[in-house]
């Protein structure tokens, strides 16, 4: 292996058997089936697997097989004919426990035919409303009990809040043991995220910097130029909070800001990330409006093509009050970050489609430039950009050529697209990979998921009162960075968002 090129993935060995709920949905569509192509693509999945889909529409095998034909990739016709020989469907009404019943029997003969030897993982990429009844339908018609081993994959919004949370946690353990739960969040399956931690710990230059003594302030941005597209029902019911900040936004901030692990091993950086979530400053109602700010897209243009605002779209409530952008300033009171503010922000119909974590690390103490630079020394900054071209970028000072003195930004970037001479994988393929190993680095604990309801559950409740956020949720045009509100909460600070 050569630098340029990614680490060789070893195939998978073990025989499995992938169940997909809501296999006829928009998920599996797009993101499952095609990650898993690629695996298969790249001789990753052993000889013996199968993939049986499940939902509510009325396929067979044969018309389940021609809708994802066409999400597959194009020009590979003799992997795709045989990949699709390795998938079956079984139509199900998930709120009907009988037809689990003959979904079991399909599953039976289906682990004959290949061998699995009982080796089942189920991923649910359902509506989070669904989950409580499809996990309990699972365990008690059987689906949970095998001879090898049982997993099952949830996607974010793992619950509503934090009651839901708890009672879905309560009820996976009555069929599956823990470390048999993977709670998925598809951003840490990025190799920037993973790279955080690689950056921090296997480097020596940075980490005696990281903290409260050397770094004034950290940004988080997560912007979609999107609107919500067929999601009306979902989105409308979840918003920004739940559908970013409970998971990814909360998840990113914790890698950034975790202690040192004893051991590169999931349990020790999950318990890590526990103490951050313990350690951040609660919102009491009376702050929200001093810390946070929310935002609803309203209609615009984009050249000649007219852009529909939020309330407009289909689907939508022309009253919903649902905020599609939030942006805050958050504190971890521990003795490492104690007065550094965390500045994160997410939102739909945003300026540009963009993820980056920055590092905005303190000023010089004393400028010896002072007296010759009117402008002074501008503050190093570390970027971690983790879409849509990921990348570690650091900008500091240089000297322009020439005989008088000047100053500019300089960057060193290592860019993964410009570095490796073969694509990234997907997100996906990583955390399907791990799935079936039973690797949980990339996956969310109990506690963690649960600390992150309780952390936003003030900002849920402060926003169910139809009341106030009708005044505290304010419209801003598409193509923007949202409301005018957010920018200037972070200015009063005396700093600016990096991302423009």
């Amino acid at each position: 292996m050569t630098n340029d090129e990614p680490c060789k993935i070893d195939r998978l060995t073990e025989p499995f058997g992938l169940i997909i709920f809501g296999a006829s949905g928009d998920l599996a569509g797009r993101k499952l089936l095609p990650a898993l192509f690629n695996l298969f693509c790249n001789d990753i999945l052993p000889e013996n697997f199968f993939i049986l889909g499940t939902a509510r529409t009325d396929f067979t095998d044969i018309d389940f097989r021609l809708r994802i034909e066409g999400a597959l990739s194009e020009g590979d016709n003799a992997n795709t004919t045989a990949f699709l020989k390795h998938i079956f469907y079984r139509k199900i009404d998930y709120t009907d426990r009988a037809t689990f019943g003959s979904l079991r029997r399909r599953l039976g003969n289906l682990e004959k035919r290949y061998n699995v030897r009982g080796r089942r993982l189920f991923y649910l990429s359902v509506p989070p409303g669904l989950s409580e009844s499809i996990v309990h339908a699972m365990g008690s018609g059987g689906l949970a009990s095998c001879d090898g081993w049982r997993r099952i994959v949830l996607e974010k919004p793992f619950g509503w809040d934090i009651d839901s949370a708890r009672r879905l946690n309560s009820l996976l353990h009555q069929y599956f043991s823990e470390e048999d739960i993977f709670r998925i969040d598809h951003y840490l399956g990025k190799e920037t995220v993973q790279d955080i931690l690689l950056f921090r710990f296997a480097n020596s230059i940075f980490e005696p910097l990281w903290d409260r003594n050397h770094i004034d302030h950290i940004q988080i941005t997560a912007a979609e130029s999107i609107g919500i597209g067929s999601r009306a029902g979902y989105y409308d019911s979840t918003g920004i909070i739940r559908d970013m900040f409970q998971n990814h936004i909360i998840q990113l901030l914790s890698l950034v800001a975790l202690e040192p692990p004893s051991t590169f091993e999931p349990l020790r950086i999950r318990e890590e990330k526990i103490k951050v979530f313990r350690a951040l400053r609660s919102f009491k109602p009376e702050e929200i409006r001093q810390n946070a700010f929310f935002g609803q897209y309203t209609g615009g243009r984009k050249g000649r093509a007219a852009i529909h605002g939020y309330r407009e779209e289909r689907g939508i409530p022309a009253d919903s009050n649902t905020p599609t952008f939030a942006a805050f300033r958050l504190f971890i009171d521990n003795w490492r970050w104690q007065g550094v503010p965390f500045y994160v922000r997410s939102g739909k119909r945003l300026k540009r489609a963009v993820s980056e974590v920055s590092i905005h690390f303190r000023n010089v103490p004393h400028s010896i430039f002072r007296d010759i630079l009117a402008d002074g020394i501008k503050p190093n900054v570390l970027v971690f950009r983790i879409q849509p071209d990921e990348a570690i970028e650091l900008r500091f000072q240089g000297k322009l050529p020439g005989s008088r003195l000047c100053i500019r930004d300089v960057t060193m970037n290592f860019s993964y697209a410009d570095k490796l001479s073969v694509p990234l994988p997907d997100a996906y393929e990583r955390v399907l990979m791990d799935c079936i190993r039973g690797d949980h680095l990339l996956f969310v604990g109990q506690d963690g998921v649960e600390l992150a309801w309780e952390f936003f559950m003030p900002v849920l409740d402060f926003l169910e009162d139809r009341q106030v956020s009708s005044r505290v949720v304010h419209g801003y045009r598409p193509f923007t960075w949202g409301p005018r509100g957010a920018t200037n909460m972070i200015r009063r600070d005396g700093r600016d968002w990096w991302v423009k």
